[in-house]
């Protein structure tokens, strides 16, 4: 009776057991040079942003960025929090799923919390190359809440090094991210 219960235990927690995909790590911290265009107005500064894996198949990520409209002293920031979980689904390829809570603060009472959800797919194509794709939704309070789409990737120059881009696209804006990645 009790190994009937210690196998089937096992066997209920196998969707569960699964790893990242060989070559890729939720395990970095990177920063570098972040810009938004749109119809009104672009915006350039930094980032920051940063994932630790808790578990083999559950990740905590942040981001912050800090940027100003081009030929004015307005700055706004943004930042975001949240969980994600990966499972793989190739050898080199995992299903991404996450949510996080978001935050834009522009000062003068322009300040919205909000929220977002993406899945989509993150691999390495080759030893020295991993890349992403993800769809996904935001909503602020007092907005109305849009659809996106991001593209990543990131170039490994050494085992813990490389450098990041990522592009995303909602509602005819774009906004893009590039800096070097440290991964362990």
């Amino acid at each position: 009776m009790k190994r009937s219960l210690i196998a089937l235990a096992l066997l209920a927690s196998l969707p569960f057991a699964a790893s990242a995909a060989e070559g890729v790590s939720y395990n970095f911290v990177e920063g570098g040079y972040v810009a938004t265009d749109t119809d009104a107005g672009d915006a350039d500064g930094f980032g920051l942003s940063g994932s630790v894996a808790v578990h083999p198949n559950v990740h905590l990520f942040g981001a912050y960025s800090n940027q100003e409209l081009d030929g004015t002293n307005f700055d706004f920031d943004q930042w975001r929090v949240g969980v994600g979980y990966n499972h793989q689904i190739a050898p080199k390829a995992d299903l991404v799923a996450r949510v996080a809570y978001e935050k834009f603060d522009a000062g003068s009472g322009l300040d919205f919390d909000g929220y977002s959800t993406e899945v989509g797919v993150r691999g390495a194509l080759a030893p020295s190359f991993e890349g992403w794709a993800m769809a996904g939704y935001e909503d602020y309070e007092q907005a109305d809440g849009e659809f996106y789409g991001r593209l990543g990737a990131q170039v490994k120059f050494a085992r813990n090094w490389g450098v990041s881009g990522d592009v995303k696209f909602v509602d005819g804006d774009t906004q893009w991210f590039v800096g070097p990645r440290f991964t362990w």
